[in-house]
């Protein structure tokens, strides 16, 4: 039978000197960035936002470390600073490579004055949003923009249909709620059964928009058993200039 002593010895003695390597190797410099430096970054993004300058520059002192030395999650830091970015991958690719993959945040609404919410139900903010078009305006308590979501969802499925599309949907302090159209329109809904009154006017809204010459421009549905509305008024025609006297001729 063999003794099981020296296969154990050997074990450990292999062991130790895998984790004493790395740790002679940085003190001999056989890991220093001039031997094995980071020649390239591979860089997989959409550059809807973000540049590839933009990641390069952040992450360029952390290159400066070498292959070895080079922390992944110190890169991934660095780029997730970044304005519009969501989330980063890293990883390295051997001998000399870094490999990035970079996802941008979607924007899918505007949020109060300057701020964006993501398609993932999360609030950021990031220059240049004046010169963004073409998303619907939310705005209300930061603690309440899962509910102003939700609620605007169902307004833009309810509404679907009727010829009117929502703009904006605004909760306010209270708990109030308040609709803007495309057309420019107010709806205020109120903070009580607010589904079922907006229900109510869209139930209606069929009828009354077959006789009426477009939109109106403010509706009150914070009534009990019913709902105001108020129509714009119609143009007064435009009076042709009446003539003048014809000028004097010459003698």
């Amino acid at each position: 039978m063999r003794n099981p002593l020296p296969m154990k010895w050997m074990a450990w003695g292999i062991a130790l000197t895998l984790v004493s390597l790395p740790i002679i190797g940085v003190l001999n410099g056989w890991f220093a960035s001039e031997r094995w430096p980071v020649r390239k970054i591979e860089l997989r993004a959409e550059y809807a936002h973000v540049s590839a300058e933009q990641i390069r520059a952040a992450v360029a002192t952390h290159l400066a470390k070498g292959f070895f030395a080079v922390q992944l999650t110190d890169v991934q830091d660095a780029v997730s600073q970044l304005p519009w970015v969501e989330r980063v991958e890293a990883r390295k690719q051997w001998p000399d490579t870094l490999s990035l993959t970079v996802y941008e945040r979607q924007p899918f609404a505007r949020w109060g004055a300057s701020r964006l919410v993501s398609h993932g139900g999360e609030l950021f903010s990031v220059p240049g949003t004046d010169a963004m078009q073409g998303l619907p305006q939310l705005s209300g308590p930061d603690e309440r923009l899962a509910d102003v979501i939700a609620f605007h969802a169902e307004c833009v499925r309810e509404f679907s249909g009727s010829g009117l599309s929502v703009r904006a949907v605004d909760l306010s302090a209270r708990g109030s709620w308040r609709l803007t159209l495309a057309s420019g329109a107010l709806i205020e809904i109120g903070r009580v059964d607010a589904k079922a009154r907006l229900q109510r006017f869209l139930d209606v809204w069929p009828k009354l928009a077959s006789g009426a010459n477009g939109p109106p421009v403010y509706v009150d549905l914070r009534y009990e058993n019913g709902f105001a509305m108020r129509w714009a008024l119609p143009e007064a025609p435009i009076s042709p200039p009446m003539p003048g006297p014809a000028p004097a001729g010459r003698a």
